[in-house]
């Protein structure tokens, strides 16, 4: 029985698991549990939500807090706030209040300069909620290169499982940095047993499981803003043929100097009827409408999601839609799984979804979205006859293969008709393929299948390259033959070859690379071919040449070249961009030593077998901690490299056997 104190017992992986009377002590706990963890970033993301950086911090927070508040962050925050239920707010104001206690309790713990955000509120919360779903999954900053966003998700029915027990994959790949990390917690009450990961300074858990069910999300193929082109008239802009002034709004930030003094600049804000000007010269403007700015219930739905006990009631929570996007797959102990296109979708009259990707003339109310679909309108799957979904980013057809959704059901505008329209192409594929290889899995199973690092792109193009480069006559090509006619196909730590091939389809012209094109009548093994061989050929001697300069060697090991590094704990890597097809995905970037470190990809994942009572494995690569007294940062990164998951501790007993800390909340 849960006692009426509020207990945070921390694991020796750096989990807390929050037992509490009640789920507004539980979001105490979960707030304090954060800022022990990852204190000086929540307050660091805080004071940006905020559009305050700049005053607390200097000159280069500006442009963040330009952003923040041309995107109308912290008025609408407020307005979020005062909207909620009189429990949300207390749960909202739990939440920021347990990160205020742990200041309080442990000064010494957080960096002096970032002090200033304190005190910490639920409009705060909401701030950061807004900043980070809607102004960067959804809305990134206009012309600005985006980070890579992924994820693998998979559900498994009872028919296809060796324990006739649905089986559940959760898999995101996110920057391993800032906003986008995850934070792994277990939460428990006399009502409520939850586990899974929110984003770090999130209240909510996003990606969990109960004794029950659980869910995963994964970034979906949605249109969730909408660019508008306005003509400009004198003392407005062109609207229904007549003029329509624009709102405008001035903002004063304050900058800090490094003499510790203050600046002010004035900021002007415009407005027109489909939302905030983003560009303007002297003809034209560009307006933003982003979806979901009128749904401010988005957290409570995600606690509804956590207390459904079956897909009924799992449904009802979904069906707020509160969430703007993500597809979210779904198992229970009863045996359904679930795909859900989920997405706020503005209702169109016309225009299919690349039309929609583009620059929409802004003078007539005909192309003003106001609505959007209703969640019965959504593609959706449940307990499909094949006995799996999946999903890699790829529009809602290929949920399962043969596909039972079909894109002329829907509005054309939804997403795109085809599986070219998937982020990585290659990689599901080959999430398709393992699922379709197999009649039946085990949990271990589907743990090694996250960690296949076979990449699908060489079984389309590899023989071709070798063929087209084996009877060159220059020794640099004919050692690149050797070695990729030697390699395993996989980007292995040991794997020699995966650099060579990876460096080699990074110089290519990836838009005109293949000789086939993709075929729906042969949608898993197309494209193919290269379609001009003696560029390739040529191109392969320059990446063998840049790779020696970069990794010291042309038949370096996969693992020597690309490292994982996180802290002060680094592994030799195994994984790719999912660009390549691989289904372990790591996002690499140069590190300035001759070699490259991981920078994103694979994040908290979970593998569950929804049996009685559940079985679950978990990691966090990176670890469960950014603060730096903390040696949880990067300390999953060796059973990561080792392809090892960790097994679920959510008894009590488990717990306590393995118990770091325990810290009792009065």
């Amino acid at each position: 029985m849960t006692s009426q104190r509020t207990e945070i017992l921390w694991d020796s992986w750096g989990v807390p698991h929050i037992f509490a009377p009640d789920l507004e002590q539980v979001l105490t706990g979960f707030g304090y549990a954060q800022m022990h963890s990852h204190g000086n970033l929540i307050l660091r993301l805080y004071g940006q939500s905020r559009g305050k950086a700049a005053e607390y911090w200097g000159e280069d927070y500006l442009p963040s807090d330009r952003y923040v508040h041309q995107m109308g962050i912290p008025e609408r925050a407020q307005q979020w706030y005062r909207s909620q239920t009189p429990q949300m707010r207390r749960y909202l104001d739990a939440f920021a209040g347990g990160m205020n206690r742990y200041a309080q309790d442990h000064p010494q713990l957080l960096a002096e300069s970032l002090k200033v955000v304190f005190p910490l509120t639920g409009v705060d919360v909401l701030a950061h909620l807004q900043r980070v779903i809607h102004f960067q999954f959804l809305s990134p900053p206009f012309r600005t290169p985006l980070l890579p966003q992924g994820s693998n998700g998979w559900a498994i029915a009872p028919s296809h499982s060796a324990s006739q027990n649905a089986l559940l994959l959760a898999n995101p790949h996110l920057p391993w940095r800032d906003f986008y990390l995850w934070y792994e917690a277990h939460w428990e009450t006399p009502q409520t047993k939850l586990y899974g990961a929110a984003l770090v300074g999130m209240p909510m858990l996003a990606i969990a499981f109960n004794q029950h069910l659980g869910w995963t999300a994964t970034v979906n193929t949605h249109n969730g803003r909408t660019f508008y082109e306005l003509t400009l008239a004198p003392d407005g802009y062109q609207w229904e043929g007549g003029v329509r002034p624009f709102q405008q709004q001035e903002k004063h930030l304050k900058i800090k100097q490094s003499d510790g003094t203050f600046r002010t600049e004035s900021l002007i804000i415009e407005r027109s009827i489909h939302g905030v000007i983003l560009e303007k010269n002297q003809q034209k403007a560009i307006a933003l409408k982003v979806v979901g700015l009128d749904r401010p219930h988005l957290l409570a739905q995600f606690l509804h999601m956590a207390e459904a006990r079956n897909f009924r009631q799992f449904q009802q929570a979904m069906s707020q839609l509160q969430l703007p996007l993500f597809n979210i797959l779904y198992a229970d102990q009863a045996g359904e799984i679930a795909y859900i296109f989920n997405a706020l979708i503005p209702q169109h009259s016309q225009g299919n979804w690349q039309d929609w990707k583009k620059t929409i003339p802004g003078h007539q109310t005909n192309t003003l979205w106001t609505d959007y679909h209703p969640y019965q309108d959504l593609p959706q799957l449940v307990n499909p006859a094949t006995g799996w979904l999946q999903n890699t980013n790829d529009p809602p057809w290929t949920s399962t293969f043969p596909p039972l959704l079909q894109p002329d059901h829907y509005p054309a505008y939804f997403a795109p008709n085809s599986l070219t329209g998937a982020f990585d192409i290659f990689r599901t594929q080959r999430s398709l393929k393992m699922l379709l290889d197999s009649p039946s899995w085990t949990l271990q199973q589907v743990i090694d299948a996250k960690f296949s690092s076979h990449l699908e792109l060489a079984d389309r193009i590899l023989d071709d390259l070798i063929n087209a480069a084996q009877d060159s006559p220059r020794p640099l090509i004919q050692q690149a033959v050797n070695i990729l006619s030697h390699w395993d196909r996989q980007a292995n730590a040991n794997s020699k070859g995966a650099a060579l091939f990876a460096m080699w389809f990074l110089s290519m012209n990836q838009q005109s690379l293949f000789s086939t094109p993709w075929n729906p009548a042969d949608p898993l093994n197309t494209p193919q071919g290269l379609s001009n061989p003696q560029q390739a050929v040529s191109i392969l001697e320059n990446s063998t040449l840049q790779l020696e300069f970069a990794c010291g060697k042309i038949n370096v090991e996969w693992g020597d070249c690309v490292r994982l590094k996180y802290g002060t704990v680094e592994r030799p890597a195994s994984g790719a961009s999912g660009k390549l097809g691989s289904f372990r995905v790591l996002d690499i970037s140069p590190d300035g030593e001759q070699k490259f470190q991981v920078v994103g990809g694979d994040g908290y994942m979970a593998a569950m077998e929804f049996s009685q009572p559940l079985r679950a494995k978990v990691l966090n690569p990176y670890g469960n901690a950014t603060q730096p007294h903390s040696p949880h940062r990067g300390d999953q990164i060796p059973l990561y490299a080792q392809q090892e998951m960790r097994p679920l501790w959510w008894t009590r007993s488990e717990i306590e056997d393995h118990l770091e800390e325990r810290q009792e909340l009065l």
